[in-house]
């Protein structure tokens, strides 16, 4: 039968709208940020995002990376200082460190710190639960960046370059590794709102668009309201592949006539992946299929939810899943750092939990989990004019905290440190390029090779820079 006899007059839109469920696939299809649409003038839809061989055999398989925007501090958290106690109410003995704004005296840390496990790391109180994992745990205490400015450093940890318009590190590993699940995205991102600079943070940009990651508002537990149109109860799925079909073979129709469209081609495609994600995403996000014990170790919240989440999508082949603590830039305690207990009471059990599950599944392992902020935070207290209780601290660029486990990265380890205040990288200092470097080695992929060429040159993640930390490796 030739559908152009039978439907003259009849548009693509028009037999969607008639379609009881067309509209549905197209929605989930959005999920897709329109990847497919943009991905196809460069030729790179069909198969795009299927398992790619490394450069060499790989320590890891995938990738959580545990974002708590805003600015964690490190002298707080994971890098004690006595001298800070010592001092405190004292001028910083290098002279003002005015990072961004205007800063005072010294500042000790309200938190006590405790050694846990057999390798005796300090960690804060704030997470008691963290602390027991230590052992699986990597704390780089030298990390620096370039910048002070949320934004800067949210885009050189996210994308390797202080300025917009560089692909993200979630898009470099699925551009070089493609995904184990073709039926779900291979680039997870899952946020209850919207960090600040926002889909930039993970964007594909020049990278073919299949690669950007799938944004999740993480807010709520009923998968269909989590993901618009995740499917249609009015038909069953054989119905629902009998319109896709028929759609298919009416877009065929017009790409014929139009001698060849390439987003129409790659329009073909997003909408089989949407009608495949209907199969298996309302089973992945549904965290309710959890056990209530299991629930009950990560407890209540949108970060809990999000790990759980991270959890389940991790067992079931996505490649990529960053998690940001909240909307804005929740660790951005300029005011009093007293808020960070409230919000490590949000994160210490779940990460603690994560940790734990991703182990005892046996995906710990293959599994690379990344947790820190985009910089850290000064010794010293701001005094600003922005401020009213003069409790908090200014960011920090030059010495932070971030820590790594599974996939290959030695627990137990303390690599690197800063000052006796805390405020620089003295031993061991790890920027961001060196980061990103060891992360990719691990996955199989040597950072100087995984490039593209874009604007008459190759770009990659750790542009001209970056050098893998051998010593954290196991």
């Amino acid at each position: 039968m030739h559908y152009a006899t039978v439907l003259p007059s009849l548009t693509r839109r028009e037999a969607l709208s008639r379609m009881g469920g067309g509209f549905g696939i197209v929605g989930l299809a959005g999920l897709l940020g329109n990847s497919f649409l943009q991905a196809a003038a460069t030729g790179e839809v069909q198969n795009s995002l299927a398992p790619k061989p490394t450069h060499f055999p790989a320590k890891a398989k995938r990738v959580i990376f545990l974002f708590l925007n805003g600015g964690l501090s490190q002298v707080d958290t994971f890098d004690p200082k006595p001298m800070l106690d010592k001092y405190h109410g004292h001028p910083f003995p290098g002279g003002n460190p005015m990072t961004e704004r205007k800063t005072g005296n010294l500042l000790r840390s309200p938190f006590k710190f405790k050694k846990y496990g057999q390798s005796g790391i300090a960690v804060s109180e704030i997470f008691p639960q963290l602390g027991e994992c230590i052992d699986d745990i990597c704390v780089i205490r030298s990390m620096h960046t370039n910048l002070p400015i949320h934004e800067s450093s949210l885009f050189m940890m996210n994308c390797g370059d202080i300025q917009p318009g560089r692909p993200s590190m979630g898009s470099w590993v699925t551009y070089g590794l493609g995904t184990e699940n073709q039926n779900l995205p291979g680039f997870v991102v899952l946020c209850p709102g919207v960090p600040v600079v926002g889909p930039p943070l993970w964007n594909s940009t020049f990278l073919p668009a299949v690669y950007q990651g799938t944004h999740i508002l993480n807010n709520e537990s009923d998968p269909q309201k989590l993901i618009q149109y995740i499917c249609n109860k009015q038909l069953s799925l054989s119905q629902q592949r009998e319109q896709l079909e028929l759609l298919e073979k009416l877009n065929r129709l017009h790409l014929e006539q139009r001698k060849g469209d390439p987003q129409l081609e790659a329009g073909i495609q997003a909408m089989e992946i949407a009608y495949r994600m209907q199969t298996e995403a309302p089973e992945v996000f549904d965290i309710r299929k959890e056990s209530p014990a299991t629930l009950q170790r990560y407890g209540e919240g949108d970060f809990a939810r999000a790990c759980v989440m991270a959890l389940r999508l991790v067992e079931r082949g996505v490649r990529v899943v960053q998690i940001y603590f909240g909307n804005g830039q929740p660790w951005d305690n300029h005011e009093d750092i007293l808020v960070h207990q409230k919000l490590a009471q949000q994160a210490d059990r779940p990460i603690a939990a994560l940790l734990k599950d991703l182990k005892s599944r046996g995906l710990l392992d293959e599994t690379i989990v990344i947790c820190g902020s985009e910089f850290g935070r000064t010794p010293v207290v701001e005094n600003s004019a922005a401020v009213k209780v003069q409790n908090g601290r200014d960011h920090n660029p030059y010495g932070f905290t971030m820590w790594l486990a599974g996939g290959g990265i030695r627990g137990g380890l303390i690599y690197g440190a800063t000052d006796d205040f805390g405020f620089k990288a003295v031993e061991n200092p790890v920027h961001v390029h060196d980061l990103h470097a060891t992360v990719l080695h691990q996955l199989g992929l040597d950072h100087t090779k995984l490039t593209y060429r874009y604007s008459g040159r190759d770009f990659r993640l750790t542009d001209v820079e970056g050098n893998v930390i051998k010593e954290i490796l196991a």
